[in-house]
């Protein structure tokens, strides 16, 4: 069994398929060198902010980006 795929198709297949990698390996990158916060850092937030989130925050404005 073959299967006819042109050199565009072929192209963009794997375009979306390194840029699904990239996109993944970024996040992984991002998280692994965030910095874990302290107990003590944590209670100067609790102190600042408190310990609830607040309950419905109204967002100004979003916007989407296609990479």
């Amino acid at each position: 069994m073959q299967i006819a795929i042109t050199k565009n198709e072929l192209y963009s297949l794997i375009k979306e398929a390194v840029k699904d990698v990239i996109r993944e390996e970024r996040i992984d990158f991002i998280l692994r060198n965030t910095p874990e916060i302290s107990p003590e850092e944590m209670r100067d937030i609790e102190n600042l902010y408190g310990k609830k989130p607040p309950e419905k925050i109204d967002i100004a404005r979003t916007e989407t980006i296609d990479i």
